[in-house]
């Protein structure tokens, strides 16, 4: 009895995780095209953002609850896909952190983000969504 019940919580185990995987793919989908590579080269520029913002006076309560949990996703040793896989071992903690860029993007000011934001501009605002402005550099698709 003690073996059927070993493997069946095994089983489940395993099916959570492939149905995480699956989520987490489902969710990359929705960032803009190419963001999620770039973003994995860019990971820490993620986590120094969140720790900026986690501080602001300008960030709601709640939008700095998604932003620690975030933080504690990527900070954690605990991961879906292994980080030694090459481009998509940080692909759940990239995934995590700019969901909760983009969920904080409607509810703080944009020009906190930007300033949050240590690297590359561009990169942000293709995260953010929406238009850009000019002095970020961006191209005018008039």
């Amino acid at each position: 009895m003690d073996l059927t019940r070993w493997l069946t919580a095994l089983g489940v185990g395993a099916a959570a995780l492939v149905l995480s995987w699956v989520l987490l793919v489902v969710l990359a989908r929705r960032l803009p095209e190419g963001t999620a590579k770039e973003l994995a080269r860019f990971l820490p520029a993620c986590v120094t953002t969140v720790r900026r913002l986690r501080r602001h006076p300008a960030v709601p309560r709640g939008v700095r609850v998604v932003l620690v949990v975030a933080g504690l996703w990527v900070l954690s040793p605990i991961d879906l896909i292994p980080e030694f896989l090459p481009v998509i071992g940080p692909l759940d903690d990239v995934v995590v952190v700019a969901l909760a860029l983009r969920y904080a993007a409607r509810r703080v000011p944009r020009e906190v983000l930007l300033e949050a934001w240590p690297g590359d501009r561009r990169i942000v605002v293709r995260l953010l969504g929406g238009p850009a402005s000019p002095e970020v550099g961006t191209p005018d698709r008039g």
